[in-house]
């Protein structure tokens, strides 16, 4: 899995009417299937008087298929779901939901009306969505002398490291965050720093 990439910042939606029909579409940045299944639940609940809560979901990052979910949820099979993941899969956006409820306002608009106005308010969505970044990120120990911690300070934003707790003693501890992809390439530098002295050890996972 990639370490960074683009996500939505928060909920966002978008409305249209259609040939009399309402399509609100709704989209949320979700971690998980189940995430992504309860905020179809509760949509559902907020519109109980639609008559579809159609969806699709991708959990991952951008373009990825190994963790995606769709539902025509009633309408004619392939003119909702599919396109609507069709959009978010090639939207450059992961950890992603879209659910489109529509309200039928009596006019049929057939299979390629209803492809467009699901995918179409899928896409619509994501033009205005707010985005931010996710980073996957690993927190690091690091024990070190008063020497060399100015030294070693210098090397924080060029990794985009993170000082979380400094702690004193005989010595120093560091207690760090960085983004995943630049733990080697900071672990290097340290070594090189210090003639193969400061080796930063993991927390946890």
């Amino acid at each position: 899995m990639s370490g960074r990439y683009p996500i939505l910042a928060a909920e966002h939606a978008h409305e249209e009417i259609l040939r009399r029909s309402r399509f609100l579409t709704l989209l949320a940045p979700v971690e998980s299937e189940d995430q992504a299944r309860a905020f179809l639940a509760a949509r559902r609940e907020a519109g109980p008087d639609a008559n579809h809560h159609c969806w699709a979901y991708l959990i991952g990052p951008p373009g990825s298929s190994s963790r995606v979910g769709r539902s025509d949820a009633g309408e004619p099979s392939g003119t909702a779901g599919r396109p609507m993941l069709d959009v978010l899969t090639h939207s450059g956006v992961g950890d992603i939901v879209a659910v489109c409820s529509r309200w039928f306002g009596g006019t049929l608009l057939g299979r390629g009306g209803l492809v467009q106005a699901y995918g179409g308010g899928v896409k619509a969505a994501l033009e205005n969505a707010p985005l931010t970044e996710k980073v996957h990120r690993v927190e690091l120990e690091l024990d070190l002398d008063y020497a060399t911690r100015d030294a070693v300070r210098r090397l924080y934003p060029v990794f985009e490291v993170e000082l979380l707790e400094e702690g004193f003693g005989v010595g120093l501890l560091h207690r760090l965050r960085l983004p995943a992809e630049r733990e080697l390439a900071f672990a290097q530098a340290l070594l090189d720093l210090s003639n193969g002295q400061l080796v930063p050890r993991p927390i946890g996972d």
